[in-house]
């Protein structure tokens, strides 16, 4: 475990019978990085999250969270960690601070919990039961239970799902105050623009195996982020092309036919990249499953 890393996962490996669910992924986590990990419903994620967190044993490879092996991290460690599942438990009978009060006991060094009400812009609900929370509120009272314990990292699982746009913009500079403080964080996310707005770096995952990983907008490599022009010509019929000038595109075509219509610059997102990394190795699993077939 060196000093800039917070996680280290070296050929990973967890097989259930005859199903292999996370097939030999490795990869880090650096220091005070918010790193997303992407992948559709399957692909192994919540294993390897859950493998990470020490809920679930690995069948090989190595793995270290804060230099400890998580199948054998104890207290001390866990109080280290801050966790933030996609479902959080009933605790509707108790107030946001009497949850909060309750949690700060369990760790060592817990933050204030008036400063972590206020962070997570709980002060007026702080008095009432979790039970009567909105959607939105329930979420930010995750949060704060996940960060009450001063944590070295922290684990987002889907954080924002159901959320309304002006509330997930709100988690968002949350999540951001949280990495400005040297928060080590780890997001699961189905929302590609949240994790190109919150992300340094990203891996995808696509049936057990990393199908790429990178800073945010670089993932895919060069080829992957080449801009599309698409225009309307005079008779009307459309032309796309893929090029890295497309200024210079443009201009030729402005010289040459005047002001091209329905002109459009089309710049690939995250998502983009994403959904052509699935579909590529989605084929590609195809044709080796067709391969094995033929030859057997």
């Amino acid at each position: 475990m060196t000093d800039s890393s917070v996680i280290e996962v070296r050929d990973l490996r967890k097989s259930y019978g005859g199903f292999t669910a996370v097939d030999g992924i490795t990869f880090d986590i650096r220091r005070g990085e918010t790193f997303a990990l992407l992948g559709p419903n399957g692909a192994g994620k919540s294993t390897t999250i859950e493998i990470l967190e020490g809920y679930r044993h690995r069948t090989s490879g190595e793995v270290r969270v804060l230099g400890v092996d998580p199948q054998h991290g104890g207290l001390e460690w866990k109080a280290r960690l801050g966790i933030v599942l996609q479902s959080a438990g009933e605790a509707g009978s108790f107030t946001v601070r009497e949850l909060l009060t309750e949690f700060a006991g369990y760790y060592p060094h817990p933050r204030d919990v008036d400063e972590v009400i206020a962070a997570v812009g709980l002060e007026q609900k702080q008095r009432t039961r979790a039970g009567r929370l909105s959607g939105g509120q329930q979420r930010r009272l995750d949060v704060a239970l996940g960060i009450i314990g001063r944590p070295e990292l922290l684990f987002l699982d889907e954080p924002t799902t159901g959320f309304d746009p002006e509330a997930r913009r709100q988690f968002w500079e949350l999540i951001r105050s949280l990495k400005a403080e040297g928060t080590s964080i780890l997001l699961t996310t189905h929302y590609l623009d949240e994790a190109a707005q919150l992300g340094d770096r990203a891996a995808v995952i696509v049936g057990g195996r990393l199908a790429a990983i990178g800073a945010v907008d670089e993932i895919g490599g060069a080829d992957a982020r080449t801009p599309m022009v698409r225009w309307r010509d005079a008779a009307g019929a459309v032309h796309e092309e893929r090029t890295s000038a497309p200024g210079t595109l443009v201009a030729e075509l402005h010289r040459i036919d005047g002001e091209p219509r329905d002109l459009e610059i089309v710049r690939p997102t995250l998502e983009d990249v994403y959904l052509d990394l699935i579909r590529e190795h989605g084929a590609a699993d195809e044709r080796a499953l067709a391969e094995a077939k033929e030859q057997s």
